[in-house]
């Protein structure tokens, strides 16, 4: 497929490559919509195989970029940006101002933050060369890392699907497999312990699984065979495409709610999975809580304010499950749905207003 037909496939309206050869920066930036506002989303530093499959990763990120914005109310539309290369090796000052100075050329269409492989130190790097970075230091202005919001959101759409599946929101002695302990599976697992969750977790990093059963006293199972596992809910955070073809017949939950992005591997596992007993928490809704958060640096942080938008994430998963039984339609049809309807009400009102 060429390059224009694989950006129209979703609409995209814009793809950046962006190469500065003395630091070494390789990078793509994809903005899928800006029609409710500045395309906001983070940047991925991350060793791909081929840069055909970072440009796949990055239109798949920024188109649920748009959905979780549009979802979760927000003014903002959906982007991405992918960095090719091992952070451990490749990154440095001079890549990441390298990188500031591309995002700058875009003049606010695109707005970043951290993501997978980069962190709360580089966005301070990164706003040394534009202004349009978010999750920066409190020093800055920022919010500082957004891992401990996503975490609570996601934590708060589990009470739903507790509720939703179960009669009551209450998490106490449910058993939780969270797959994933980074920066986000990390402090989702404090929230599910202080809760008297029973958790087990994996990841591929040894390190990370040890670090949290020593800090939390939580069960292990080996990262291939986590979605297996019988419990209550498997909680997918770490990289995506974790539900596909030969996981989802084998899952023994009743429930998915995880931090993951693209957690469905293609579009065929939505069907896939609507034919199973267990309900999907669609990832753009219940992993919104670190966009809410440095959202709010846009009109100037505050914390209490930020994190009370993102326990509304307990109210729209409800909504959304509710309202997917009542049609007798997939969770993730009816999330689209709702984060197209709003994309088309308001997205017409921000034309007119922008060019009146």
């Amino acid at each position: 497929m060429q390059l224009f037909e694989r950006i129209g496939v979703d609409d995209h309206e814009e793809v950046v490559y962006c190469h500065d050869r003395k630091s070494g920066l390789r990078a793509i930036i994809a903005l899928h919509s800006t029609r409710l506002g500045p395309a906001l989303g983070g940047t991925r530093f991350y060793p791909y195989e081929s840069e055909d499959a970072a440009l796949e990763d990055v239109l798949r990120l920024a188109k649920g970029m748009t959905y979780k914005a549009a979802a979760a109310g927000l003014d903002l539309g959906g982007g991405k940006a992918v960095v090719i290369g091992d952070p451990r090796t490749a990154k440095s000052e001079a890549l990441l101002r390298a990188y500031g100075r591309f995002v700058e050329t875009l003049a606010r269409r695109y707005i970043t933050a951290e993501d997978v492989g980069t962190t709360q130190a580089d966005m301070d790097i990164i706003r040394r060369e534009t202004t349009h970075v978010t999750g920066v230091s409190r020093w800055l202005g920022g919010s500082g890392d957004p891992s401990a919001a996503t975490a609570y959101g996601v934590f708060h759409a589990m009470k739903t699907t507790a509720l939703a599946c179960k009669g009551s929101n209450e998490l106490a002695e449910r058993h939780v497999v969270v797959a994933g302990v980074g920066k986000v599976g990390t402090n989702l697992v404090r929230h599910l312990v202080e809760e008297r969750c029973h958790v087990t977790v994996a990841d591929v990093d040894e390190d990370a699984v040890d670090r949290v059963q020593r800090d939390f006293g939580v069960d292990t199972v080996p990262p291939e065979k986590a979605h297996a596992l019988p419990c209550d809910i498997y909680s997918p955070c770490a990289l995506g495409g974790a539900l596909n073809a030969d996981t989802i017949p084998e899952l023994r939950c009743w429930a998915i709610v995880g931090s993951a992005n693209n957690q469905l591997a293609d579009a065929s596992n939505v069907d896939l999975l609507a034919r199973t007993d267990v309900l999907y928490a669609p990832d753009f809704i219940v992993n919104a809580g670190g966009l809410i958060n440095v959202a709010e640096e846009l009109a100037g942080y505050h914390r209490e304010r930020a994190y009370a938008r993102v326990r509304r994430i307990y109210d729209t998963t409800l909504t959304l499950i509710q309202g997917a039984r009542a049609e007798g339609i997939s969770t993730t049809a009816y999330a689209e749905r709702m984060a197209e309807q709003r994309i088309d009400d308001i997205g017409r009102l921000v034309h007119i207003t922008t060019f009146q």
